[in-house]
Formats: structure tokens, C-alpha cells, sequence
């Protein structure tokens, strides 16, 4: 099986979010960080692709494919926001309609600014995800550094 492209990383996220470019996606970062913890009582961890998550869970597939991803997280792209919703958005349509400016895909949320959507429905939406993703799989505290093998 190949090596999976997005690895659990060392990094804290205090000295990773310095670097995060252009400055408002730095100062987004900080409040969606702060979100992230209310809401799911999770320290943040950095994966590669500058991708923060909150939580963690194994997961086998049909196929035999196995690895660890995270529960919930963001990525504060320079373009736009990348909120990490697991395993997808199948019934999630009436919080979204609430939300304010957002594109999706089947499991990342897009926004270009995050003072144009609504902070308390955001947060209700992560909690949303991470019941529906505790149907599927259960979800812990932490990944593992040296287990985490992520899609």
C-alpha cells in the first residue's frame, strides 16, 4: 500500500500559527482555533499541508484500507478557509443554510471570510459533525504520531 501524503507533524500550534500568510488567515486561524477547543474540548495538531485537527479515529474500510485522520479541523488556506466537517455533509443542510457565504465538497467547507459567517451556527455545525462521525467511528482525544496514516 502507497505511504500516505498527510502525516501527523511535531509541531506545536502556537509556533505554527506564526507562520501562517497572509495575516488575516493567521488572526482567522487564531479564532477558529479558539472555536475548535470550545467546541470539542480537543488540543489542536498539526498535520501536513498545513491542516490543524481536533481529535482523532481509525477507520477500515471494506477494501482493507485502515489508517488514522482527524475528527474535525481547518486549514487557513491564502485563498480560503478549509473547515474539515467528517464524514460529510449528508444531513447538515439546515445549519448551512444559517451559516453565512460557504462553498462545499463532500467533507471540507470553504469561506473566504470568516467575520461574514455566523461563529455560534460554525461551532454547532462542527458539534454536528463530530455526532455524526461518533456514528461511524469513535473518536479519541489525540492521534498518535507514530500510527497516524490518514486518506
Amino acid at each position: 500500500m502507497a505511504e500516505a501524503k498527510t502525516k501527523l507533524l511535531n509541531v506545536d500550534f502556537p509556533n505554527w500559527v506564526t507562520e501562517v500568510e497572509p495575516e488575516v488567515r493567521q488572526a482567522e486561524a487564531l479564532q477558529l482555533d479558539d472555536l475548535f477547543r470550545r467546541v470539542t474540548g480537543f488540543e489542536p495538531q498539526i498535520w501536513t499541508g498545513g491542516i490543524v485537527g481536533y481529535g482523532a479515529y481509525d477507520y477500515t474500510y471494506a477494501s482493507g484500507r485502515s489508517g488514522t485522520w482527524m475528527a474535525t479541523g481547518f486549514a487557513p488556506r491564502k485563498a480560503k478557509l478549509s473547515i474539515y466537517i467528517m464524514p460529510g455533509y449528508a444531513d447538515f443542510g439546515p445549519i448551512l443554510e444559517r451559516l453565512g457565504p460557504h462553498s462545499k465538497g463532500k467533507s471540507c467547507l470553504y469561506i473566504t471570510r470568516l467575520e461574514r459567517v455566523d461563529m455560534d451556527v460554525l461551532g454547532e455545525l462542527i458539534a454536528a459533525g463530530l455526532r455524526d462521525l461518533a456514528t461511524h467511528w469513535p473518536v479519541r482525544a489525540r492521534a498518535e504520531l507514530d500510527n497516524a496514516r490518514p486518506l
